[in-house]
């Protein structure tokens, strides 16, 4: 049975090295037969959250702007898949929005289950992905059916189209291959 499986890309660059592994991992979960659905954050407008909490009580967003509809997607796939640039050693600010905007998911009947992070940095050392998956996995913590189920980083990238040739694509049309 085929998953519906959410991509979303931070980077707000065009031809971003995040949204090409972004692009490999769809690859891979429609060869798979899976439905994937490839949102971007380059330009949408949303807000920062208020931390006024209305959105336990009313299961959306006080706020009317381009996250209601993203969030909407989220509560209904099966799979959520992010992709982000690191800076500073951590996820995009787009990125921690949108999740902090996500509040809304945390009280509903979310349907996702696995979570995967794609990321690409300048640098390539050994863990220089490590307080983005944190990050992630913080908010992963929040949602008790939820686990984060696979990461890919490509280090070494810097500059627009810089992952031609990267072993992280492989990796990337790989994991998304395998969900089934």
């Amino acid at each position: 049975m085929s998953k519906k499986v959410l991509i979303i890309s931070t980077s707000l660059r065009n031809q971003s090295n995040s949204e090409t592994l972004a692009h490999a991992f769809a690859e891979g979960a429609e060869a798979a037969g899976n439905v994937v659905e490839q949102i971007t954050l380059r330009d949408k407008q949303i807000a920062f959250c208020k931390g006024c909490l209305a959105c336990q009580k009313l299961h959306k967003c006080v706020i009317s702007d381009d996250a209601a509809p993203i969030t909407e997607k989220m509560q209904q796939a099966d799979v959520i898949v992010w992709a982000t640039p690191i800076y500073y050693y951590d996820i995009s600010g787009q990125m921690k929005t949108l999740i902090d905007r996500a509040n809304a998911l945390y009280s509903s009947d979310y349907a996702f289950r696995d979570i995967y992070l794609l990321s690409t940095a300048a640098e390539e050392e050994e863990g220089t992905d490590k307080r983005a998956i944190s990050s992630l996995e913080g908010w992963i913590d929040c949602y008790e059916k939820a686990r984060l189920a696979g990461v890919v980083f490509a280090g070494g990238v810097d500059d627009p189209n810089q992952m031609q040739g990267h072993t992280a694509l492989e990796k990337a049309y790989s994991m998304g291959a395998s969900i089934r």
